[in-house]
């Protein structure tokens, strides 16, 4: 695994429990990669790693290395997991999949190539995994709310809300690629193609940033990425998805809120509640309809046969243990993990349009010339 911080122990925590509660085949937590010796040292030490290294280039000769698991920010990404690729190791890589559409591209096209050769590949948006936007995609896909019409996503955060906030790498172009569009904009994008298994065809956005500036290590730093994020998705099926996302949103902590409008029905899901899933029965006589509470806790909703008894909840690490668990069965039976590479590119390519779009803008608004206006 080649990075060691917030992705990097979440996603250590998955490879260190998932065979202790999922049927997969054995695996062994090898090395841990970073650029600090004694970081990574003490990380490793923490989570379960044998053994450490600084220059993740060696560790991709290894012949006892077969997966590597990219954790490191998005601007490393191409470069890691093409070599990773090229060396025939099998690639979990968190999202989003680059920087760049050109970096993205440039990644799915050494996956496909690898493919050719048995090398799998897949993105890390872990929320498909979460039980109850499982089991959304799974009465989706049953068509319990007939033609979809309209979906609300979006993924708001605090962390940002303070000006006093310090400089991060987050909050850099160069390192982030852009801000609260690409970290979990992301994410609610590809919950719309994954729930809908739709296409995007048209895309308008807006990009805001509110903090233009950050304390930094030598005084205050530029603010080059967004805060906020807002996009209007056109889908192949006729339906329309708008999408927000933000880290200055005072008093989300981390709210993915996802609400998919039918003609026969109608879901609801906030991942600060992620154990519940609403759902609103529209072909119920009228004095019946209206939102019901399931909670996904069941053996017969998906993942938690493997956890336990029914009511009892799990968290959003459990997300990183089933990815883990549906990445390893896809190795061992030959098969294309999902979501693909190729997946990630269509969100990136998402992406894209979105910042194309807000670099245009929209018509503004002339104040009225018109008496007593």
């Amino acid at each position: 695994m080649i990075g060691y911080a917030f992705m990097g122990k979440a996603h250590s925590n998955a490879w260190r429990n998932v065979a202790s509660y999922f049927d997969v085949p054995a695996v062994e937590q090898k090395a841990l990669v970073g650029r600090d010796a004694d970081a990574v040292a003490e990380a490793a030490a923490r989570y379960g790693w044998k053994e450490t290294a600084t220059d993740w280039r060696a560790v991709l000769d290894r012949d006892d290395i077969h997966i590597v698991d990219i954790c490191a920010p998005g601007w490393m990404h191409a470069e890691i997991a093409i070599a990773a690729l090229e060396a025939g190791k099998h690639v979990l890589l968190e999202k989003p999949l680059a920087n760049t559409l050109a970096e993205a591209e440039a990644i799915t096209a050494a996956a496909q190539a690898a493919r050719a050769q048995g090398v799998q590949s897949m993105v890390g948006f872990n929320y498909r995994r979460v039980p109850a936007l499982a089991l959304a995609k799974e009465l989706v896909s049953e068509g319990r709310l007939g033609n979809v019409r309209q979906v609300r996503a979006a993924y708001l955060q605090d962390w940002l809300a303070d000006e006093s906030a310090p400089m991060t790498w987050r909050l850099r172009k160069e390192t982030a690629g852009s801000g609260a569009l690409g970290d979990i904009a992301s994410h609610a994008i590809d919950q719309v193609l994954f729930l809908l298994g739709d296409k995007v065809t048209e895309v308008s956005g807006r990009l805001q940033t509110f903090v233009n500036q950050r304390p930094g290590a030598q005084g205050p730093e530029d603010v080059t990425v967004d805060d906020a994020a807002w996009a209007t998705l056109a889908l192949a099926s006729g339906a329309i998805a708008s999408v927000e996302a933000s880290r200055v949103a005072t008093g989300r902590k981390n709210s993915l809120q996802i609400e998919i409008y039918g003609d026969k029905g109608a879901l609801r899901f906030d991942l600060e509640n992620l154990n519940e899933l609403a759902f609103s029965d529209a072909t119920l006589p009228a004095r019946e309809q209206g939102f019901r509470r399931i909670v996904v806790t069941e053996p017969e909703h998906p993942y938690l046969d493997a956890w336990w008894p029914q009511g009892h909840i799990i968290g959003w690490e459990h997300t990183f243990t089933h990815q883990i668990r549906d990445f390893l069965l896809a190795v061992d039976g030959g098969t294309a993990p999902s979501p693909s590479f190729e997946d990630g590119l269509e969100v990136q390519r998402i992406l894209a349009a979105v910042e194309e779009s807000a670099a245009a803008r929209s018509a503004l608004i002339q104040p009225s010339t018109t008496e007593g206006a």
